[in-house]
């Protein structure tokens, strides 16, 4: 590659790096396959002009090896981090769990600061790089955070910050 920004390292924790060599394996030994199957079976209809499957597959194979070359990236640039074997010194750093308190409404809620790969706000898995993550990170155990989220002004008091 050409572009020197591909030569940053990404952080991911130890279960996003898991999960994106488990999603290769499936891209390569099962999809990829499966793929090619069907671009054969497409084939053998006859004229590809008019095949509907045929280019379905084709471009079904063209997204499965652009994903494929995507996730070889990620991990060729991957810092793993393993928070369980830092210091916790009550920082909220990146694969943190922070556990926080909505000062507005009393709510508690917790999220683990995440990679971009990872991140899945269902799971309370939130991107480093997001609003809430970059208010998180560098603050600590009992600090009160102000962040502006697409949803307006958020205040939160950090109750606990855990590294597991």
């Amino acid at each position: 590659m050409l572009n020197g920004n591909n030569m940053n390292k990404e952080p991911i924790t130890l279960n996003g790096l898991e999960k994106l060599k488990e999603e290769l394996v499936f891209l390569k030994e099962k999809k990829r396959p499966e793929i090619v199957a069907a671009i054969a079976e497409a084939r053998s209809h006859g004229d590809l002009k008019e095949n509907a499957e045929y280019h379905a597959a084709k471009e079904e194979q063209s997204h499965n090896e652009g994903r494929i070359t995507e996730i070889n990236d990620i991990i060729a640039r991957a810092n793993v981090i393993d928070v369980t074997k830092l210091t916790n010194d009550g920082k909220v750093i990146f694969g943190s769990t922070v556990y926080l308190e909505n000062l507005d409404t009393g709510d508690k809620i917790n999220y683990k600061i995440v990679g971009k790969d990872e991140a899945n706000l269902k799971e309370k898995l939130i991107y480093f790089q997001s609003p809430i993550g970059k208010g998180l990170i560098g603050k600590n155990k009992n600090d009160l955070v102000e962040i502006i989220t697409p949803a307006g002004k958020k205040s939160f008091e950090i109750k606990d910050v855990k590294y597991i």
